[in-house]
């Protein structure tokens, strides 16, 4: 069953939400990590992003399951490519058996149009954080990043990008197998200026 949105709406807990919302370590992430109808309902928020122009300059790459092990398979071919010590080779190999689900976001910004590549670029960065969002809100912990094989050439070609596509981010999805901890957050004085 899909929810259907409120507009409009007083939603007071929506904002216990984002104030409770932090990071969980990649490397601490363990099962259960969201059914295959929770995905769809995490991806949904995720594309509910601002989006000027409606251009959807954005998409997105799954990996669960066996999915996880061929992309590891891309990444030590690449490194071992490269020359890469085995020891290293071995640890990117097992870089996404870290967490149940990953989801690449793809920017698909579009040169030579109405609406600046920048915009459509934050979008896709809107676009990750609300999938942050809807993954803390399943009571799942979720972590946005990038990482070197984000920015690699060839694993960009291995996994599909087009030319002009780059990743937004790797957003890592599943359960804590530890107790989150708060971070240091800004001191908004320091940070708010009136004009």
């Amino acid at each position: 069953m899909t929810h259907k949105p409120s507009f409009n709406l007083p939603a007071p807990h929506t904002l216990d939400l984002l104030l409770s919302r932090r990071s969980g370590s990649a490397k601490a992430m363990g099962e259960p990590g969201p059914s295959k109808f929770q995905l769809a309902e995490i991806l949904q928020s995720g594309a509910r992003a601002p989006d000027h122009g409606k251009l959807f300059p954005w998409r997105f790459i799954i990996f669960e399951g066996k999915g996880r092990e061929r992309f590891g398979d891309v990444l030590a071919e690449v490194l071992e490519a490269e020359g890469e010590r085995p020891k290293q080779i071995e640890e990117e190999r097992a870089r996404f058996l870290r967490a149940p689900v990953v989801v690449g976001v793809v920017s698909s910004a579009r040169e030579q149009i109405k609406v600046p590549v920048w915009e459509q670029e934050l979008s896709a960065g809107a676009v990750c954080q609300n999938i942050l969002i809807a993954t803390h809100a399943m009571g799942f912990v979720g972590n946005w990043l990038t990482e070197w094989y984000a920015y690699h050439p060839k694993v960009k070609e291995k996994i599909g990008l087009k030319p002009g596509e780059r990743i937004a981010g790797f957003i890592y999805i599943g359960t804590s197998t530890v107790d989150l901890e708060e971070r240091p957050r800004p001191e908004m004085d320091k940070i708010v200026q009136y004009f």
